[in-house]
């Protein structure tokens, strides 16, 4: 696995082994970033079930201003910070071991992290077909739109498998989709709406 372009091309980073994470292929980070590039550039990321950090890595590479990675599982948060460190890019970025079905997505101490211009929401498929109003997968989507946590025009980044039902806040407002072959990435809106404050934060882990 590997950084595919800007101030980190070609450098190798560390994958979990197994079936834990879903590292994009390169040909579809090539697509993907080349769609995203005016949502990267300065932007500040995050970068949600971020695995061992191939894209919030990329969207560094690529000029983001910041990103915080979110991820539970420890093997891949110890391979996730060794790539930060192997970059020395530990200044620009946050390796946050949390669980995303309980966090607050509003880690303490990095106000210049905060708040996210890009999200990249990359679930393990199997929780896909439990993405339905009520969730603790939609209920994290909700907690994502939340002012202090993402900017106004925000845009959310979603990957799933392709045909498959899901249903997302309607505060995220669908934009278009991405097809790649197996996979689709689907890219939404962030609108404001005056229910936004009232979602329930618990159950939530700490912030720090």
């Amino acid at each position: 696995m590997r950084i595919i372009a800007g101030r980190f091309r070609r450098r190798k980073l560390l994958a979990n082994p197994g079936r834990t994470t879903r590292p994009l292929t390169d040909f579809a980070k090539e697509v993907l970033f080349e769609r995203l590039a005016g949502d990267v550039e300065g932007k500040r990321i995050a970068d949600v079930f971020a695995g061992t950090g191939t894209i919030g890595l990329e969207a560094l590479s690529r000029g983001a201003a910041g990103v915080v990675f979110i991820e539970h599982d420890r093997r891949a948060a110890e391979l996730l910070r060794r790539n930060v460190a192997s970059l020395r890019v530990e200044d620009e970025t946050l390796c946050w071991e949390t669980d995303v079905l309980r966090c607050s997505f509003r880690p303490r101490d990095v106000p210049h992290l905060l708040p996210f211009d890009t999200v990249f929401f990359d679930p393990p498929y199997r929780m896909i077909d439990d993405l339905q109003p009520g969730s603790p997968l939609y209920r994290a989507l909700q907690r994502l739109l939340k002012e202090d946590v993402t900017s106004p025009d925000a845009l959310l980044v979603l990957r799933t498998p392709a045909k498959i039902e899901f249903e997302i806040p309607p505060e995220w407002v669908y934009d278009r989709t991405i097809d790649l072959k197996s996979m689709h990435v689907h890219l939404y809106d962030k609108t404001l709406a005056e229910n936004v404050g009232d979602v329930d934060e618990q159950p939530k882990t700490d912030e720090g």
